[in-house]
């Protein structure tokens, strides 16, 4: 056997090779209809290592069962917590709206603690009619002004870049390198990226700015879904892995190959997905992890 033929098959053996079933996550947002009791016990039953916690499973405003309830059944459940999702919304029109962002968030570091996860996902929110360019610093501003309270919680803060379809209110952070360029601003260790294939799959600099996340230990997350060609709603419609037209195994085994030994979080929106049975779907969710991702 010659070695270009060795090679070769190393090669097809590498662009094959399953995930560590062992870095899965699941959002629990991925099968809302469940309750925080009921994620946490499929999830054990399923041998799922890993959850990220969404706060509507907590904040008693939002339907939650509240922190003082919510923190022991996590720590209790021997499921890690990469994340809590959701922290962010920075931009607004006045000083004292910005200021309540800056501690509504310390007040997410604090709760991310609690139930012992290593970040807080942050959508950093933008201002409709406000130039993109303003709200990206106030944006950057609040993140410097949480950074103290960050190491002081030891709980990270990791900027998930969104798709330009959310520019108008949801997100003014698009891409991989206007990230970045906030963090370089703040020069935190606590302060990442959370890297979305959904939301940055389609940009021509990705892999570049995955590759200098990694050198600038700033990737902090990776969140895995699919993109739909059909897509039917732009905030509830993501597929899951090998629904659509993004090569999740590509990313995975690029951020694997600088050094990201952190979870695959799934984290898909889907009305579809929502009205099925949940414990069918989650079968889904692990058989297209283990031959999707």
């Amino acid at each position: 056997m010659t070695i270009h033929t060795i090679l070769t098959k190393l090669h097809k053996y590498m662009n094959t090779t399953s995930p560590d079933p062992s870095r899965l996550a699941i959002h629990t947002f991925t099968l809302k209809p469940w309750n925080l009791q009921e994620c946490i016990a499929h999830f054990q039953r399923k041998d799922v290592p890993a959850m990220s916690v969404w706060r509507n499973l907590i904040d008693p405003e939002e339907g939650g069962i509240g922190l003082k309830e919510a923190a022991p059944m996590i720590r209790e459940s021997g499921l890690k917590v990469p994340a809590l999702v959701r922290g962010g919304f920075f931009p607004a029109e006045s000083d004292s709206a910005r200021q309540e962002a800056i501690d509504r968030n310390k007040v997410y570091l604090d709760e991310a603690r609690e139930i012992g996860a290593d970040m807080v996902v942050l959508v950093v929110g933008a201002l409709p009619g406000q130039p993109l360019s303003e709200s990206r610093r106030q944006v950057q501003d609040g993140i410097a002004a949480l950074s103290d309270h960050a190491a002081q919680s030891g709980v990270k803060l990791a900027i998930e870049p969104l798709h330009p379809m959310y520019a108008g209110d949801k997100s003014c952070v698009n891409r991989m390198a206007e990230a970045r360029e906030i963090c370089e601003a703040v020069q935190s260790p606590w302060v990442g990226i959370a890297a979305d294939v959904y939301h940055i799959w389609w940009d021509p600099d990705v892999e570049q700015e995955l590759r200098l996340s990694a050198e600038q230990n700033t990737l902090f997350g990776f969140h895995i879904c699919d993109w739909r060609l059909n897509t039917r709603h732009l905030l509830t419609d993501r597929g899951l892995m090998g629904d659509g037209c993004i090569d999740v195994r590509h990313f995975r085994q690029l951020v694997e190959s600088l050094g990201f030994d952190g979870y695959h979080e799934v984290e898909v929106f889907s009305e579809e997905y929502w009205g099925w049975d949940q414990e069918k779907y989650l079968d889904l969710i692990l058989e297209r992890y283990r031959d999707n991702s």
